[in-house]
């Protein structure tokens, strides 16, 4: 085991890949600066920069994956495919489809996502719903270092499309890079998990399967479910919870499609009563979905749900409190009682 931060354990799995397979290449705005390591290791033929054209090297990384390359291309952050969004809903989740199953799409879109480091509310969505929702299209959101490098691995193993996301909160490098002065006018301290930032990472990594959720906390009272950010936030909440006697088992789905139904059911089944924190919009979210889940499966439970109820506030102050945080979610919680 090695400690690492969350973004040198994607780029550690990232290497072991590269080195296993010479097909694996990697490309994006900036990449030779984010992926320098990379570079130095593998070269400028696997590890390169692109213009300045989401739509562009999109397109071009599903090509590649069609033609037996196994390309992992790089947003900085979610919000930014948006310009180039056709590759994702009509184009990497459908030429499987398309094909009658002829042409596989080993690619992976990696990008940044989410808020709580006050960068506006068009640099801050998540838009894991919306992904979730189209077909042939695994969504990953690791929220440990640990998960982020065992999870990046089975992404670039995999023969589907791969949209592997990660919170840019635990991200140093990404909010570095992102921030550049603003860092020395807001304190992320209070706000930025250490256990998902910084963690022990396996000096060699393992695939960690997609569709496992991870429990991150076990108590019998009450369900709370989350994903990247949200699962830490929950923590947060269920020692809140500890407080008043309410024991809160915390559920890291860590992947949204698949997604462990199982696991859900069977934990909300078992305690009657769940909040699901979500960091994307309410409407058309995971929340909705899981409300969904349980109805079809006829588990009787008490349930709420805290997410993303209007545009991001660039305001620190304001965009807390917006976000699901640990009071929002603590008392969502204790709603149910």
């Amino acid at each position: 085991m090695t400690i690492m931060r969350y973004d040198e354990a994607v780029d550690h799995a990232l290497g072991q890949a590269m080195a296993a397979d010479s097909s694996v290449v990697t490309w994006g705005e900036d990449v030779e600066i984010l992926r320098r390591v990379l570079q130095s290791r593998f070269g400028p033929e696997r590890v390169r920069d692109t213009p300045i054209s989401e739509q562009g090297f999109m397109y071009a990384g599903i090509g590649a994956a069609m033609a037996g390359l196994r390309p992992v291309v790089e947003l900085y952050m979610i919000d930014f495919g948006m310009v180039g969004w056709s590759a994702i809903a009509n184009a990497g989740s459908k030429f499987k489809d398309f094909s009658g199953g002829r042409w596989n799409i080993p690619m992976v879109l990696r990008a940044g996502v989410g808020g709580w480091y006050a960068d506006g509310g068009q640099h801050e969505q998540t838009f894991w719903g919306s992904l979730s929702s189209y077909p042939s299209t695994e969504v990953v959101v690791p929220s440990t270092p640990a998960d982020a490098a065992g999870l990046m691995l089975s992404a670039v193993q995999s023969d589907e499309f791969t949209v592997f996301l990660t919170p840019k909160l635990l991200d140093q490098q990404i909010l570095d890079y992102l921030g550049g002065d603003q860092r020395d006018t807001l304190d992320l301290t209070p706000v930025q998990p250490k256990a998902g930032a910084i963690g022990d990472v396996p000096d060699v990594v393992t695939p960690i399967p997609f569709g496992q959720a991870a429990t991150r906390r076990e108590g019998s009272d009450i369900t709370l479910v989350s994903v990247g950010i949200g699962v830490h936030r929950c923590l947060e909440a269920a020692d809140r919870l500890a407080a008043d006697g309410i024991e809160a088992t915390v559920l890291d789905l860590r992947t949204l499609a698949p997604l462990d139904t199982e696991a859900i059911i069977s934990h909300v089944g078992r305690t009657g009563r769940v909040v699901v924190a979500d960091e994307d919009y309410s409407r058309g979210g995971l929340t909705g979905e899981i409300a969904a889940l349980l109805l079809e499966s006829d588990t009787t439970a008490r349930y709420a749900r805290v997410a993303v109820e209007q545009t991001i506030p660039f305001a620190p102050h304001l965009e807390y409190g917006v976000l699901p945080n640990a009071e929002r979610i603590a008392s969502a919680a204790k709603s149910l009682a």
